[in-house]
């Protein structure tokens, strides 16, 4: 089924997107959409939005099984408090991807704005994952509990894949980060080691999967250009609580 979301308010069109897909509809193709927020919020399995357009604040808000593919760019708050699922974006993303993120993935072809992965968290089988293709700005993975966050900085030649204080505050999770990282672009809760056999058979999956989805080549992805970021302490402020 396919909507065209021109000229659409985001309330009329999210209660279109619902409806066909309660009326039994399995996949929805929204045209023209130009800024519309929340859209996929919510939406459980074995349901599919594909979005040709520029998609607006809080896309995927609590997805929780769903896909969505976005064929452009996208703007703040992609996967905010996402539980379960896959969101693809082919292009750029805006600020706070995966805030609270608990579950899915989130693939993303370009780059992304500040504070990416923002208070990810893993709690048993639910684990979250982040894959930016190109770079991201200040604060990634600020106060992440947990899941996994790569930068990749495909089309980024010679600069850094990040900004500062990446792991700001960071108690959880593992961030792998491709290409140069200077000790002054991390919070002072992170540590750095090289990734091992067992950090890479682990990465590797993820990124054959990020690889197949965007048409790329693993080859071109070696182990020893990666770092490894996880937290020096599981409560790196505790000395500040009353307990």
């Amino acid at each position: 089924m396919r909507i065209n979301a021109d000229g659409i308010h985001y309330r009329e069109l999210n209660e279109q997107v619902h409806a066909a897909l309660g009326n039994g509809e399995k996949a929805v193709t929204l045209d023209n959409v130009r800024g519309q927020r929340y859209i996929g919020t919510g939406l459980g399995n074995g349901f599919k939005v594909i979005i040709n357009g520029v998609p607006g604040n809080d896309l995927g808000a609590f997805v929780n099984g769903a896909e969505i593919r976005v064929n452009g760019n996208a703007q703040d708050g992609v996967g905010n408090t996402m539980n379960a699922g896959r969101i693809t974006i082919h292009g750029d993303a805006g600020d706070v991807v995966g805030y609270s993120m608990r579950g899915g993935r989130i693939f993303l072809r370009g780059n992304v704005g500040y504070r990416a992965g923002i208070h990810m968290k893993a709690y048993q089988d639910f684990y979250p994952v982040i894959v930016i293709g190109g770079t991201a700005k200040d604060y990634l993975g600020e106060y992440m509990a947990g899941g996994m966050m790569v930068v990749l900085a495909m089309n980024s030649a010679g600069l850094s894949p990040v900004g500062r204080y990446v792991g700001t505050g960071m108690h959880g999770g593992v961030i792998y980060l491709r290409g140069i990282v200077e000790p002054h672009q991390l919070g002072s809760e992170v540590g750095t080691d090289a990734v091992n056999e067992a950090n890479w058979a682990d990465l590797s999956k993820t990124l054959t999967a990020y690889c197949e989805e965007f048409g790329l080549s693993l080859d071109d992805l070696r182990r020893d250009d990666f770092t490894k970021l996880t937290a020096k302490s599981s409560r790196p402020y505790g000395r500040i609580y009353a307990y």
